[in-house]
């Protein structure tokens, strides 16, 4: 049962409109379009010293690497070992999205403390839809939440019902995917590699297997249209690959040797796919193409080119051009989109692996050691209006700052382990 915080009726009642994610709202990882570009305009373009204001801040997100996801006026975040909870498990945590109160706090399971510390807790970013929030737990649980007041509706073992199984040794990280009435998401291997449930009761719709497949990754599926057909669009431990929307039916795939892991989450835009992987894998453009009888092929564009590889900063497309981390060594790159070509490469304010969103033309640049930097969006070079250091991400260097930012309605929410900051952008 859910442990309400500092709640009140009015809070616990909150109706299903109240909740339900709006155009402005980033509703699951990297946003409602999955591009991690918010469509915020009039942000401030420089920063003073100190960065810019501080609104609130709140604690009781615990231990992670999950970003906030807000819907409506509320925000919701996944961690374990929370202040605010009686133990040092995992929950499902609300806050009011104008105060950053906590309302209420869900516990999910254990915590996730398979490897070195600086791997272990969560870091599956919530998918709120409508009144329902959903999660996937390092274990490969499902779990569907009342997103008013926490109570669990229902829960599915991705590994026990579908043979799931991960690429890697750092736990399920994906943020599902909510399509109308189905909830898509990635088991990984080779019996049921992506499937597709009814997002109500979490029943099968249908499975896609892929063989050779890996084992899941920590990416989350992105949705494409060709040929009038809606495909997802997703990586594994094995590449990428695309499945039909309607009948789970697989695509196409383009196989990459193995490494560590794979993290970021593909860019799609009209038929064009970009895909990279870290630890020297690199990134690679393919464009699908629309054959008889709801066929969809790929044609390569250009291979794996390990200028682009990136670790677990994410990727973000401006205009014609890709903005990253070189692998995870803190220095941003910029890289014309059709070709792969570098444009250019620098290193900014901090060190270590850089997250990435973007906003009006510049890019947030979320260094390792906790710095931010607000860079331009540019080709034309790299430029830096200002930076800071994020509060409390300095007091415990084995856990690095790698949540990545949320922009939205022109405030930059920022999760630093147990607490969560919201600072205004806005010019006025």
């Amino acid at each position: 049962m859910p442990r309400a915080i500092a709640s009140t009726a009015v809070f616990l009642l909150a109706s299903v409109a109240t909740l339900s994610a709006a155009a402005a709202d980033w509703p699951t990882f990297r946003g409602a379009d999955r591009t991690a570009v918010a469509p915020d305009t009039n942000l401030l373009d420089a920063w003073p010293e100190g960065g810019p204001p501080l609104l609130w801040e709140s604690t009781g997100c615990g231990r992670g690497y999950a970003s906030p996801t807000i819907a409506g006026d509320r925000i919701y975040i996944l961690g374990d070992g929370l202040s605010t909870a009686p133990d040092a498990d995992e929950y499902l945590a609300c806050f009011d999205r104008e105060s950053g109160r906590q309302l209420w706090i869900t516990k999910t399971g254990p915590a996730w403390n398979d490897g070195q510390p600086t791997w272990q807790s969560s870091r599956s970013t919530p998918t709120v839809d409508g009144d329902r929030v959903y999660v996937v737990t390092p274990f490969g649980q499902l779990v569907c939440c009342n997103a008013a007041n926490g109570q669990e509706r229902f829960r599915v073992d991705l590994k026990a019902v579908f043979g799931g199984k991960k690429g890697d040794g750092w736990g399920y990280s994906e943020s599902v995917t909510i399509d109308g009435n189905r909830l898509v998401c990635t088991p990984g291997g080779e019996q049921a590699t992506m499937v597709a449930l009814n997002k109500m009761n979490g029943q099968p719709i249908w499975t896609c297997p892929m063989a050779g497949d890996r084992g899941a990754g920590h990416s989350s599926i992105v949705k494409s249209q060709v040929g009038g057909r809606t495909q997802y669009v997703q990586t594994t431990a094995a590449g990428c690959f695309a499945v039909d929307a309607e009948t789970g039916r697989f695509l196409w795939a383009y196989p990459i040797d193995q490494t560590t892991a794979v993290i970021p989450t593909p860019i799609v835009r009209d038929d064009l796919v970009f895909f990279a992987a870290g630890y020297g894998r690199g990134g690679a453009l393919v464009r699908q193409k629309a054959g008889p009888n709801g066929a969809i092929t790929m044609e390569e564009v250009y291979g794996l080119n390990k200028d682009l590889a990136n670790k677990h900063g994410g990727i973000v497309l401006v205009g014609d051009h890709l903005y990253g981390d070189s692998d995870d060594k803190g220095i941003p790159f910029c890289a014309d989109l059709m070709t792969g070509e570098i444009v250019w490469k620098s290193r900014g304010s901090g060190r270590g692996s850089a997250a990435m969103a973007a906003a009006d033309g510049h890019l947030y640049v979320r260094f390792q050691n906790g710095v931010l930097a607000l860079v331009k969006a540019d080709p034309a070079g790299f430029e830096e209006g200002g930076h800071f250091q994020i509060p409390y991400s300095d007091t415990d260097e084995s856990r690095p700052s790698w949540a990545h930012p949320v922009i939205v309605d022109g405030l930059l929410y920022l999760r630093e382990s147990d607490h969560l900051l919201c600072y205004d952008l806005r010019t006025q």
